[in-house]
């Protein structure tokens, strides 16, 4: 395993190596120096995931994804462009985009398209590149691809590899979400006073969904630090449920890409009110 990557004698330990593999070809094919003359092309800064989901219901974070390692692929067509479009009409205040390839059939293509269609007119949203960030090379590569934020697995990254990922993120004017998946995961988060910090409600053992893991971690997050729920979101009960325990946005993927009718089940879960007590303290 690369050094500061740690071993969780789980199925992300397979992912994370057949990661650092990938990106390292990638290195070979793609120079550091191209990917940074592309984004200093750019004239397009940004967009901030904080202040994206920082509004009166729960934020909806909506995925576009093709399958994972416990569902498989979805029995559905996903149209990256066509998905995100629906996403945005719908009222996603973000959207997530997968781009692993060998686990979740994702591409740097889907990421493109996806922020092609998140970023056009007046009402911009921000672009998640959710991926296994296990190198600098990979930060590179979402903000010249179009990625206004990146996903950092606590669970993976020892302290200082989790510390030197979050800096070198932000330096690239990226925002980062910050995955946890129990206690001692948000511990170690929390020092880094993240603006975003997410609780996957999946066992990564077992592949077991609980939602009662936002709840327990919840309590631990201060006001000033936004609660994403991720996982196990399938209606708006649900969201409803994880919003009284705290959660301030939820990320949702499986159950919105399997709807004949994606604006509408947007639409039903961005209807649920926050919290009134956590924005209280804020």
């Amino acid at each position: 395993m690369a050094t500061g990557v740690i071993q969780t004698d789980t199925i992300l330990d397979r992912i994370l190596a057949q990661t650092a593999s990938d990106a390292a070809m990638r290195k070979r094919q793609v120079a550091e120096s191209a990917l940074m003359e592309r984004i200093d092309r750019s004239d397009r800064r940004p967009l901030n995931l904080a202040n994206a989901l920082r509004i009166d219901h729960v934020a909806v974070i909506a995925e576009v994804k093709r399958g994972s390692p416990s569902r498989g692929m979805f029995p559905v067509e996903v149209d990256p462009i066509a998905v995100s479009t629906a996403y945005h009409k719908g009222g996603a205040a973000a959207i997530s985009c997968l781009t692993d390839g060998p686990f979740f059939h994702g591409s740097q293509l889907d990421l493109e398209a996806v922020a092609d269609v998140a970023h056009r007119g007046d009402n911009a949203i921000p672009v998640i590149r959710k991926d296994f960030i296990i190198d600098s090379y990979q930060l590179l590569e979402a903000r010249a691809w179009g990625a206004d934020a990146v996903l950092l697995i606590v669970a993976a990254l020892d302290d200082a590899l989790l510390a030197d990922l979050y800096q070198q993120t932000n330096d690239l004017g990226l925002s980062v979400l910050v995955e946890v998946h129990d206690e001692a995961e948000a511990e170690r988060a929390l020092k880094l006073n993240p603006s975003v910090m997410g609780v996957n409600n999946r066992n990564l053992k077992t592949f077991e969904v609980d939602l009662g893991i936002t709840e327990m971690i919840s309590s631990r997050v201060p006001a000033d630090t936004l609660l994403v729920s991720e996982s196990g979101i399938f209606s708006a009960e649900d969201v409803a449920q994880v919003a009284a325990w705290g959660a301030d946005a939820v990320l949702v993927g499986e159950s919105l890409i399997v709807q004949d009718d994606r604006e509408r089940a947007v639409r039903t879960l961005a209807q649920v009110l926050r919290n009134s007590a956590r924005q209280d303290r804020r």
